[in-house]
């Protein structure tokens, strides 16, 4: 046998102090590349999991600079829904309006309401002139809804309008002088060309450091297997506009994740592609021959994982990371380190490491935006939260993907799950979270005397810590209150 190398975790490392010339946290540049052409104002990124990530969670995560990754595990018109929620979340002008004809009855006016979750339709003829605009307000107390909502909507004569090109300051000057909250925009025949409301405009203004694609829209990724319908999956998920796709398995090291993204890369020449996870160089480096624009690395640091202990393999997640990073950076391709984050101090070691982004599940997953399920017990809050190869998760799965569709509702007999279903303490808002993340990172790149986090990668020195070093390296010898 070889020798065996040692495998090292974020807790056996710490940074050494140098040198630095930054005299404030708010002088260093935190802005971290997602993928080959994908670059986010915080290098966090909430994990694809079904108690995690859907859309209120990729909206918290943009609006604060990062990125969520809608979780697969939803059926795939579901996992577009939640897509396309994030990318109407906040724009500057909303290219398709959601609208319907002036014949519609009002029944259906509230139907559509309903399932785009709006306040507000644009009324348009079968040519796309607008006519009017509808409200809850117009609708809410009609007694008749087989009405056509020509009859009460607020016709084009009442409303205000703006050209195509509208520029922000032109329209946040309209909504001041006629009080108006939608300003919709139509061309030189009348036709609907967009919508720009006060709330995006207010929203805008109130996240200037949002991550945003091209056209002003929130950023959003979502993931896809590699089995069943994922090719089905990626056509749905793109066609709203997904900014990256993310190919998911535990064992990212394998010819069915090879494959796939070779099969994607060929139908999707300009997708932002994800794939992993791996633990080592020759996993990122099959990867990246695969055509991909980022590696996602971790095998078992999860905290609702359990496959080192079941399968037993895996690779300490601090030395995954520096062997993958430092293979994939001869490329120009970019790390996301997943898993193993349980304070900002592990989240600035991954950075150091090479990480050019990490994913988070556990320390998100008790905030308000996470979709799990919430409970008091014993007077504390706590949320669900499962890994996503945990025995329910995994049935679950099977269940939707119909490879036993004749399995028990409760049990499959032949699960080994490598996850766990938990309760995670109440956390408050993501806000907040990641506030106390990325301002350990900054502290961090401060002691390490970095302006970027390229800075801090060529700059910084670790050294190993015995668990004497762990234990003295938080709170002891004191009593709290």
């Amino acid at each position: 046998m070889d020798e065996i190398p040692l495998s090292l975790s974020y807790d056996d490392v710490l940074l050494v102090p140098q040198r630095t010339a930054v005299r404030s946290r708010k002088q260093v540049d935190v802005s971290a590349q997602l993928s080959r052409h994908v670059r986010l104002q915080i290098p966090v990124v909430s994990a694809n999991m079904d108690t995690v990530t859907e859309s209120t969670m990729a909206i918290a995560m943009a609006r604060a600079g990062g990125i969520g990754i809608i979780h697969r595990f939803l059926p795939v018109e579901q996992q577009a829904a939640e897509v396309r929620r994030v990318k109407r979340a906040e724009n500057f002008v909303i290219d398709q309006p959601y609208a319907c004809r002036p014949t519609d009855s009002i029944a259906h006016a509230l139907d559509l309401m309903h399932d785009y979750d709006v306040g507000t339709l644009m009324v348009v003829d079968s040519t796309g002139t607008l006519a009017g605009m509808v409200g809850t307000r117009d609708v809410q107390f009609a007694r008749d809804r087989t009405r056509p909502v020509e009859s009460v909507m607020r016709p084009l004569d009442r409303l205000v309008v703006g050209p195509p090109d509208v520029s922000t300051d032109r329209a946040a000057e309209i909504f001041a002088e006629q009080k108006i909250d939608k300003l919709p925009l139509v061309d030189t025949q009348g036709r609907l060309v967009g919508l720009i409301t006060a709330r995006d405009m207010l929203r805008i203004s109130e996240n200037p450091g949002a991550a945003k694609d091209r056209r002003g829209r929130l950023l959003v990724g979502a993931a896809i297997g590699v089995i069943g319908d994922y090719m089905e999956r990626a056509a749905a998920l793109l066609e709203q506009d997904a900014d990256v796709l993310v190919i998911d398995i535990a064992h990212g090291h394998s010819e069915q994740v090879i494959e796939v993204a070779k099969e994607v890369r060929a139908r999707w020449p300009q997708v932002e592609l994800i794939a992993g996870n791996v633990a080592t160089a020759e996993g990122t480096l099959d990867l990246i021959a695969a055509g991909v624009d980022a590696v996602k690395v971790g095998v078992g640091p999860g905290s609702a994982c359990t496959t080192r202990i079941v399968a037993g393999a895996g690779v300490g997640q601090f030395t995954a990371v520096s062997e993958c990073a430092r293979a994939a950076r001869a490329h120009n391709i970019p790390i996301i380190a997943d898993g193993g984050i349980k304070a900002s101090g592990d989240l600035t070691k991954a950075m150091a490491a090479g990480a050019h982004t990490v994913m988070i599940g556990g320390m998100l997953a008790g905030t308000d935006e996470s979709p799990g399920r919430p409970l008091t017990r014993r007077g504390r809050r706590y949320k669900h939260y499962r890994g996503m190869a945990s025995l329910a998760a995994t049935v679950d799965r099977r269940k939707r993907e119909r490879l036993d569709p004749g399995a028990d509702d409760e049990w499959v007999s032949d699960v080994v799950p490598e996850g766990v279903e938990a309760l995670v303490a109440y956390r408050g808002s993501t806000h907040e979270v990641l506030t106390q993340l990325v301002g350990g990172l900054r502290s961090g790149m401060s002691y390490c005397g970095a302006f970027t986090l390229d800075e801090m990668y060529e700059k910084a020195r670790f050294t190993r810590i015995t668990s004497a070093g762990l234990r003295e390296s938080h709170p002891h010898d004191v009593e709290f209150d």
